[in-house]
């Protein structure tokens, strides 16, 4: 009896850790996402009609030899959008809020 009373606070402890919880963003990313997203292979400037023009352009890139194509980033309030040359080659999606834990801001 003594055993079971001494596990009760132990359990009442992790109960109470598991229901605080972080958010992640691999989970937010994980759900049906609330806007469309660039699709590989698009062009800028099918992008940039679909979605209008970025808050911000960051500086480019590589190019500085023929092996490293230089890449260009356009930051959306929702994702980030990765271009080499002039197509899509990855859309990343960005944090919602300050708590949320997930990618580092892009270098600038």
């Amino acid at each position: 009896m003594k055993r079971y009373l001494t596990t009760l606070p132990l359990l009442a402890l992790l109960a109470c850790a598991s229901a605080h919880a972080d958010t992640l963003l691999i989970d937010r990313s994980q759900e049906k996402p609330a806007t469309a997203l660039p699709v590989r292979g698009q062009s800028m400037q099918q992008v940039q009609s679909q979605f209008g023009d970025p808050g911000e352009r960051l500086e480019p890139r590589g190019g500085q030899k023929r092996q490293w194509p230089t890449i260009n980033r356009w930051v959306y309030p929702q994702f980030t959008v990765y271009f080499e040359k002039q197509k899509v080659i990855d859309v990343v999606a960005n944090k919602a809020d300050a708590n949320e834990i997930g990618p580092k801001p892009p270098i600038r």
